[in-house]
């Protein structure tokens, strides 16, 4: 990664500052928007070691497109994109400003791919349901990056490598998804059980941290090759690349470390990382 080319193609609107952490969030519910949880205490908490960002790029689970887009619009628009769950989460309203200029500094870094600015999307759950929680206040500049459905996981590994460059310009990049997720097999008479998990779950979490802790990404990148654990803990892509994107700007000497790593409904998990 050649990080100081890159910084010449970043516009002056960032100033420089000590390397960014970079975060992977398991998001969970749109409910845990409006709830009070562990899982959100864990958000809180981790807001306290971070420093101030100048903006945030975050790759959500839920903006999963053909061909690779960000967000370029001034104000971006909270997106409900979820069904049948209380007046009160439809209700709530996310207005961080978007950052035009980031978006631009984007699109240049991931050249030769071309990247789309798109001015349509705006903030799905995926981001503004954990970013919240980390700032509340909603004044630090938001933008999305979307995933390419067509790529495969080593593309967007490669891809996530090109934004180190950000990491030295304030901005905060966050993966949202879950590692764990097959929506079809969760157990919702068993919601409030604490770290229950199905066999296959606990399998596939003890699996995925054991290569995440001693930094096999490469298993992690060919996830699909890993048994029937993981098969059935991943049986779509769009949650687990977020956590793809995270792991490919990890430097040599960084910490990895875990957070909010429990299971959930029997197959989901809130497993979250960040590198510092």
């Amino acid at each position: 990664m050649n990080t100081l080319n890159d910084l010449h193609k970043i516009s002056s609107t960032f100033s420089n500052t000590e390397k960014m952490p970079v975060l992977f969030l398991g998001h969970g519910s749109p409910m845990n928007a409006i709830e009070e949880n562990q899982f959100v205490a864990g958000f809180r908490n981790l807001a306290k070691t971070l420093p101030q960002p100048n903006a945030i790029l975050c790759i959500s689970a839920h903006w999963f497109t053909k061909g690779t887009k960000v967000t370029a619009m001034e104000m971006p628009r909270t997106i409900h994109d979820f069904g049948g769950f209380p007046k009160e989460l439809f209700a709530v309203q996310y207005p961080a400003q978007g950052s035009p200029e980031l978006a631009i500094d984007t699109q240049k870094l991931l050249l030769p791919t071309e990247v789309e600015l798109d001015h349509e999307w705006g903030l799905d759950h995926g981001a503004w349901s954990v970013i919240k929680h980390l700032y509340p206040e909603a004044n630090v500049p938001v933008i999305q990056l979307s995933i390419d459905y067509s790529k495969s996981p080593q593309y967007h590994f490669e891809l996530a490598q090109k934004l180190s460059a950000l990491r030295k310009k304030g901005i905060l990049i966050i993966g949202s998804g879950n590692i764990v997720h097959n929506l079809r097999l969760v157990d919702f008479y068993n919601m409030d059980v604490d770290n229950y998990g199905f066999d296959w779950a606990i399998e596939a979490r003890e699996k995925v941290n054991s290569y995440l802790l001693d930094g096999n990404f490469q298993a992690l990148i060919n996830y699909e090759k890993q048994g029937q654990a993981l098969q059935l803990a991943i049986p779509t892509p769009e949650h687990y690349l977020p956590l793809i994107y995270t792991l490919g700007l990890k430097e040599k000497q960084e910490e990895l470390s875990l957070f909010n790593d429990k299971l959930l409904g029997g197959s989901l998990s809130m497993t979250s990382v960040k590198l510092s």
